[in-house]
């Protein structure tokens, strides 16, 4: 169901039918924001992990309609503070002490930024940029590597196609030398697990990559 954090921020959130929760999990999404992908996702999770999963509007109080580059030209104006307090009031709406983080593409991002956090136990991100893109930097956004290199790098795997061009082999060999766990695909391109519809869409590199998100988010 919806909800509204306290910033005022939309999430969609789910906890699990028939069992205790053993953990919670907040998911960033992608550029394109929270849609019915991302209420079926956190259906399907919650039940199938059994944690309380809550994923978080990237754009909250924005109109950018369903075409990409409209929201790729607005991700520079995104705050990385204001991004990370959505991210920890998702966290502390699923009432579980102990919440994982997963996040694709731009949210695969904002997982690595959201390791300076010490409230993440684990994070995994699914091809989430390793460098800020030339198009999206500005005041606002601090490069990953550096809040990796400040923060919990031990604590994040990083899910890498090793054709997505936006993470070229050396940011990848960048990121593992902040302590992240790289685990890569090598006929992946960008965004092949999280959207079946997607032409990239690999389903046993997609089965794989979920199976060892949650192995470690459970870790």
């Amino acid at each position: 169901m919806r909800i509204t954090l306290p910033s005022g921020t939309p999430a969609e959130i789910a906890r699990p039918a028939d069992a205790a929760p053993s953990m919670g999990l907040v998911i960033a999404p992608d550029i394109f924001s929270l849609r019915p992908l991302y209420d079926d996702l956190v259906a399907r999770l919650a039940q199938e992990w059994s944690m309380v999963v809550c994923a978080v509007e990237p754009f909250p109080g924005r109109e950018l309609g369903p075409e990409v580059e409209p929201r790729f030209a607005a991700v520079g104006s995104l705050d990385d503070d204001a991004h990370l307090r959505d991210l920890l009031e998702g966290a502390d709406a699923t009432g579980c002490d102990r919440v994982g983080l997963l996040g694709f593409c731009l949210g695969g991002m904002y997982c690595h930024k959201a390791s300076r956090s010490d409230r993440f136990a684990r994070i995994a991100s699914f091809y989430g940029m390793i460098r800020v893109p030339e198009a999206w930097r500005s005041p606002t956004q601090g490069e990953p590597l550096q809040h990796l290199s400040a923060g919990h790098a031990d604590r994040v795997l990083a899910i890498i196609g090793e054709r997505d061009h936006y993470t070229p082999p050396a940011d990848v060999e960048a990121l593992e030398a902040t302590g992240v766990h790289v685990v890569r695909y090598p006929d992946a391109e960008h965004g092949f697990a999280h959207d079946a519809s997607r032409p990239a869409h690999r389903a046993e590199d997609a089965a794989d990559a979920f199976g060892r998100a949650r192995a470690w988010l459970l870790g």
